[in-house]
Order: structure tokens, then sequence, then C-alpha cells
């Protein structure tokens, strides 16, 4: 069912919805940004539509809802550990179509991933529901058309901006009681469908193929430009690595916390092995990696998407001004390359 509602309605719907839900949405932070008088756009929770930054991407995912950069497992005693807890409120997230793709591939890797289910993942993907911020122009950095993740339907309710007021589609019968005698409208979200941006991702044909892609001298280019800082795959809405340390309290080592924080496949180190073995000691090699696995290996693996929703983040955040857009495209020109060389 459509509706049109002012802000001033929706506020007192957003008051109403706080009883059960934290509503995250995407937050402007003034000055907050990585450069002087430059702004921060990260998710965090609202209390009025006038919080949420709906005119610009959002600096960083809405996978951090769920998955913060750091956030704490269990805490032990030397006789027992007690697990963290978790809100015991329902979440209602504003998430754009590239992020709620996203959400899916965060869900393959933490609940589908070899039959087991990472708990603290599930406890609270378990809590959401999504309401569908309509995006139809897009930014420069974006590509979500080339991965097929500009267009969804997966959400319970979508919402169109306009000056004043908010145009909702609402599908999910729960939200229904809190549009009674609001006004009735035809609506449909529409979506952006022309990026600025598009890449070409290259069919790997055999092993053969891929073990010559990985020797080839494009990567070597990453030794000069990447400085292996990990902001794109921190700014990334698919990344899920993360690392495990635990806190001691005091002087006794047997009491204190574990947290787990994200970590970067970017950042030398990432592949240290206990006894002193070291993979991908190279830029190079560490963007190859990063490269291979969203374009080819977990489509490979799981037999349906390519890992990457083109939400054009990792270009942003990238302080070398590398475009995996760019890496992409010289990885399907490579590809033609090796395949025109073993069909002679």
């Amino acid at each position: 069912m459509g509706y049109v509602i002012s802000f001033e309605e929706a506020n007192k719907i957003f008051a109403d919805l706080q009883d059960e839900y934290e509503i995250w949405a995407p937050k402007r932070f003034v000055g907050m940004g990585r450069y002087s008088d430059t702004d921060l756009i990260k998710y965090d929770k609202v209390s009025t539509v006038e919080e949420i930054e709906y005119m610009d991407k959002s600096d960083f995912p809405a996978k951090e809802v769920l998955t913060p950069i750091s956030e704490s497992m269990f805490y032990f005693t030397e006789d027992e550990f007690i697990e963290s807890k978790a809100t015991n409120k329902k979440l209602l997230i504003f998430m754009r179509p590239c992020d709620i793709h996203a959400q899916h591939h965060q869900e393959r890797i933490y609940l589908q991933n070899g039959g087991y289910a990472d708990m603290y993942y599930k406890r609270m993907n378990e809590k959401v529901k999504i309401v569908m911020m309509e995006c139809t122009v897009g930014w420069d950095t974006c590509y979500c058309i080339s991965m097929g993740a500009n267009k969804t339907e997966d959400y319970s309710m979508a919402v169109r901006f306009e000056d004043g007021q908010l145009r909702m589609d609402v599908k999910d019968e729960v939200f229904a009681p809190y549009f009674e005698e609001k006004e009735e409208i035809s609506f449909q979200p529409e979506y952006v469908e022309k990026n600025q941006l598009t890449l070409d991702i290259p069919e790997i044909p055999n092993k053969e193929v891929l073990t010559k892609l990985k020797n080839h001298p494009m990567w070597q280019e990453y030794n000069k430009r990447c400085i292996s800082c990990g902001a794109c795959t921190i700014a990334c809405s698919t990344c899920t690595c993360f690392t495990t340390t635990d806190i001691i309290y005091n002087e006794n080592s047997n009491v204190g916390e574990r947290k787990r924080t994200s970590a970067s496949c970017q950042i030398k180190g990432f592949s240290d092995m206990a006894g002193g073995m070291s993979f991908r000691n190279t830029a190079g090699d560490r963007m190859r990696y990063k490269v291979l696995h969203k374009f080819h290996d977990y489509k490979e693996r799981f037999k349906d998407y390519h890992m990457c929703v083109g939400c054009g983040r990792c270009i942003d955040r990238c302080p070398e001004f590398i475009s995996i857009v760019a890496a992409v495209n010289k990885m399907s020109k490579a590809v033609d390359e090796i395949v025109a060389e073993e069909n002679k």
C-alpha cells in the first residue's frame, strides 16, 4: 500500500516505532570527515526524519549495524564466560538497494557457510526489518547496474524523500497500523537505470587461465600505488574478515573479554601463520587476492553472484585514487590476452 506523509507525521510514526525498534539510517556528522572542513556520513541511530542523510551516499555501509568494526563477543573469568548482550529491540534499517544486496552476501558468509551459523551475526540479523531508500541517480563512483544490485523488492517498506514529505510503499503488514488514516496513494519506488561507470567482468574458463592471470604483470602496478591501508575493505559493504583479541582487565590474565575487530586482507601480515609463514607479501599480491575474491572466487564457490555490489565506496575511500572498476577492466583485458595466446 502506498502512502504520502509529512515529515511531522513521519516523526510521530518514528516515535511510536521506537518503543519496539531501534531506527538506523545514514547520518551526517559535520566536520568529522578525513579532510579539513569535510563531513562524515555513516550509520547511526536516528529518531527523526531530518537526521537521515538521503541526498548523499554514506561513507560507510549498513553492515556496521549488524557487524560493528569492533564488538565484544564474551567476558571471561577463571571459572566461567558470559556471552555479550545484544540489543533487546528489533532493528529498522534504512538501506539503498546495493546495501540490501550486500546483506544477502553477508548472510551467505555468516549463516550459510559450510553449515555453520555465526551466532553473533544471527542474533542481530533475525531482528532486521528494511526500509529501502529509493535511489534513482547514483554517484560518479557507483557501478551497481554492472553488478545487478541496482534493484530489489526485498524490503518491508520503501521510501522516496521529497521536500517536507515522504512517499512510502508499505509491504509488510506489521507496519500497516502505523499508517492508519494516512493519505493513500499509488506509489512504487524507482531505480537507477544508468551509471557513469561500467565494468567488464571476465569469464575465467579454467584453472590454467586463472594461474596465468595470477602471474600477470598487471598486478605489479599496485606495488607502487597501493599503500596497504585497508580503507577499501573497511568501507566495503560485503567484506567480512575479522580478527579476535583478548583484552585483559588486570594482572590476572584469566579475567577479561574477547573482542572481534574488522580486519583487512590488504594489510601486510593479514595472512601470517604460526611458525613464521607468510603469504601475499606485496601490495600487488594482496590486490590480486581481493579482486579475484570479489570477481571470481566467491561466485565460483557459491554459484550465484559476484561478491561486489557496485556501491563504489572503496573508490571513494582510497587515498591513492585506485579504482576497482579500472582494475577489473584491466583484468578482463589480461584474460583476453591469455586466452588468445592459448588459442594460437
